[in-house]
């Protein structure tokens, strides 16, 4: 529940806005028990893994791309005319064995381009293995959101994670009961007089 409609159940509240544990109970009860457009408490399932997965991974993306950015910026301070842009883990890789320091303070940055190389790897090992965790537990939604083609692994979790299985659940196979056809509509018999004659005959 959203702490702001406790906060104003509580401020709508007589007896003045003292925030107390048992107040607080009693006005989020209150809103539970009038507001229906509240996300029900539900269990935690595969659901729950796919967006703890979703969620590391994009911990580990962020921290990835910190780790390439201050590995750019010390390369950048090592190699005449700086370090490439597109900078990956080969390509750090190659430039750090042309690099042969002169003074101390380049030693120094050699060895903080080591250590964040190091990372690099580890964060690219995380990431692959976190990939494969999250493609199993997509596997065992059964889901069908990875048919179509373009969405991956990764986008699938998400919206699995995020917005629930039945985002992705298959269609129900139950049909619907069949309605009546429609019965072909047929002009209706022309009626005949007392006396035997048609109305068109009549007018005549």
């Amino acid at each position: 529940m959203p702490s702001t409609l406790s906060a104003r159940a509580r401020l709508l509240a007589t007896g003045g806005d003292r925030k107390t544990d048992a107040k607080d109970a009693l006005h989020v009860a209150q809103v539970a028990l009038f507001r229906h457009d509240l996300r029900p408490v539900v269990q935690e399932d595969q659901t729950t893994i796919l967006r703890l997965l979703t969620e590391r991974r994009d911990d580990l993306v962020h921290e990835r791309t910190r780790v390439l950015n201050r590995l750019h910026a010390v390369l950048r301070d090592l190699l005449p005319g700086g370090a490439p842009t597109g900078l990956s883990v080969d390509k750090a890789t190659a430039l750090m064995k042309g690099i042969r320091p002169v003074t101390a303070t380049d030693n120094c940055r050699r060895d903080i381009a080591r250590d964040l190389l190091a990372d690099l790897r580890r964060l690219d090992r995380q990431v692959k293995d976190n990939e494969a965790e999250m493609r199993e537990a997509v596997a065992a939604t059964r889901t069908t959101l990875t048919t179509p083609p373009g969405l991956g692994i990764v986008l699938a979790a998400k919206v699995l994670g995020h917005v629930g299985a039945s985002a992705g659940s298959p269609p129900s196979t139950t049909s619907s009961p069949a309605t009546p056809a429609a019965r072909p509509w047929t002009p209706p018999a022309a009626t005949t007089s007392v006396t035997g004659s048609t109305p068109a005959a009549t007018a005549r």
